[in-house]
């Protein structure tokens, strides 16, 4: 692999690095939730999403300059685009909480909040494997770890969504509350997405 490839993989395992702090980030709020300190929250999560930022700009310059690129410039600027949506839905996240004036978390967020940062630590390990992808004996493991571990998602999301509907009459509460479990899920898909766009290049590729 030429030497200036080597670009394109470290900006995707710092942008997955980024996810993973905003995920362990997530997990810290909610534990010490305190909705007086909510705005502060949203502010330093920002800052995390911030950077992210850049290194999908920082991207999207590499390859309008690139004359060849380790695999389709398609492909990274897809998967540039998902490890990007995997750190915009956790800050979302947060910004629920504030937009609907959550005053205390319930164990179930805390938990979906560790998942994401479990799906985060995979997809950390699946970016340090890309750049080997061809030969990698782990890649296509954490690929279906990485699946496994929003199918588990997707169980916790429908587990809470019925605790909830069960536990209260209040609309609002619930509309609340639904809002926040669907952007967990979209967070979760999101993981997901990455995984399938590498398992997408290594289809193609090899």
């Amino acid at each position: 692999m030429a030497k200036g490839d080597k670009f394109y993989f470290e900006n995707f395992a710092e942008g997955a690095a980024l996810s993973k702090k905003a995920a362990t980030y997530l997990v810290e709020c909610l534990e010490n939730y305190d909705p007086d300190k909510i705005e502060t929250m949203i502010h330093q999560m920002h800052e995390i999403e911030h950077t992210a930022d850049k290194k999908k700009h920082e991207m999207n310059d590499a390859l309008a300059k690139a004359f060849v690129t380790p695999v389709d410039r398609e492909d990274l600027d897809m998967l540039s685009h998902n490890l990007d949506q995997v750190t915009d839905k956790l800050e979302e996240i947060l910004q629920k909480f504030y937009i609907y004036n959550i005053q205390s978390v319930e164990p179930a967020v805390i938990e979906f909040a560790k998942r994401l940062v479990r799906s985060c630590e995979l997809i950390c390990a699946l970016m340090d494997e890309f750049e080997n992808f061809k030969r990698s004996k782990k890649i296509r493991e954490l690929i279906i770890e990485l699946n496994d571990a929003e199918e588990e998602c997707d169980k916790l999301y429908l587990a809470s969504m019925r605790e909830l509907t069960k536990s209260t009459n209040d609309v609002l509460t619930i509309i609340s509350w639904r809002e926040i479990y669907e952007c967990f899920e979209s967070c979760a898909d999101a993981c997901e997405h990455v995984s399938e766009c590498v398992g997408s290049v290594i289809m193609k590729n090899t």
